[in-house]
């Protein structure tokens, strides 16, 4: 559910930090984000397909755009990818779970609030800018986009994964709705009470008192991102579809989960979730994304390259 049509960039960026200060510290149980074999396997899987080949002495200095709790950065840091990494994100409490995570690991990263429309950067400073799932939170894509550019030197990547369809975005209300039909029977088969304040999704799990219904802005198809890779003077633009069964696995299990008090789902049935929608991704990849359009996948991934030569 996006935010309301009326909804001022003002508002909605409010909206955004309120939301992810709130979500910080249970982010990364919520979403299963993995910083390890695992996560670095996703992480550079992802990347793959939104590039191509990656370098074989990776990226030098890297900006991700919308950080979050660190899950690309940290992932690709530890798998070597990038030389130097800089995490910005609108939402400080985000940027504070990153940080207390990169220093338990030894990374060495920058941290950064800010937004995507204003880099607090100079011209041509990176090598690689990218983000996963943050596009759709920025209310002015075409000034962040030439943002990018803009801090990009010549022959400099831009990549951004996890980005929702708008034919995957109307998808994915069908699993919501039967996870939501089903609540009732699952709560009782795993023993799980009802979750404070109803059966609804509206807290998403996460603490966040509803504002997840309100930081969404855009879906996209692969004409409205390649637009916007031409007006920031970016060339070889590289979309791929990502996705299908797995997000339809995971937004069934979400729905169930969000209805249930978070301390009463038993492990057994988060490590048969998280397998499962690990397994349904090697499906996707292998089966299904090769052979259908971007644009039928709940997730789109892209890049772009800044013209000249490093």
């Amino acid at each position: 559910m996006p935010a309301a049509s009326s909804a001022t960039p003002e508002q909605i960026k409010d909206a955004n930090v309120r939301y992810h200060d709130l979500a910080a510290t249970e982010y990364d149980a919520k979403w299963g984000i993995d910083l390890g074999p695992v996560g670095q396997a996703q992480v550079l899987g992802k990347l793959r397909k939104a590039v191509g080949e990656l370098p074989a002495d990776g990226f030098g200095d890297a900006l991700e755009i919308g950080a979050g709790t660190g899950y690309f950065t940290l992932n690709m840091l530890e798998a070597g990818v990038v030389r130097t990494a800089t995490a910005t994100d609108i939402a400080e409490g985000m940027l504070n779970v990153l940080a207390a995570s990169a220093r338990e690991r030894g990374d060495d990263v920058r941290t950064v609030r800010a937004e995507a429309e204003s880099l607090p950067f100079g011209d041509e400073t990176f090598d690689l800018v990218f983000g996963h799932a943050v596009l759709h939170h920025i209310p002015d894509l075409r000034r962040a986009f030439g943002e990018f550019s803009r801090v990009l030197r010549p022959g400099g990547v831009v990549a951004f994964c996890g980005e929702p369809s708008r034919y995957g975005d109307r998808i994915a209300a069908v699993p919501k709705q039967v996870g939501q039909a089903l609540a009732p029977i699952w709560r009782r088969a795993l023993g799980a009470s009802e979750r404070n304040g109803g059966e609804h999704m509206h807290d998403g799990g996460g603490g966040d008192h509803g504002l997840e219904w309100d930081v969404d802005v855009h879906s996209f198809d692969p004409a409205e991102l390649r637009e916007l890779v031409a007006e920031a003077s970016l060339e070889e633009p590289r979309i791929r579809g990502e996705e299908l069964a797995a997000n339809v696995f995971g937004w069934v299990c979400r729905s169930l989960e969000s209805t249930a008090e978070p301390e009463d789902v038993p492990t057994a049935w988060r490590n048969f979730a998280f397998r499962s929608y690990l397994a349904l991704q090697r499906v996707d990849a292998l089966l299904l994304e090769p052979r259908l359009p971007p644009d039928l996948f709940y997730n789109l991934v892209l890049s772009a390259r800044k013209p000249g030569v490093t």
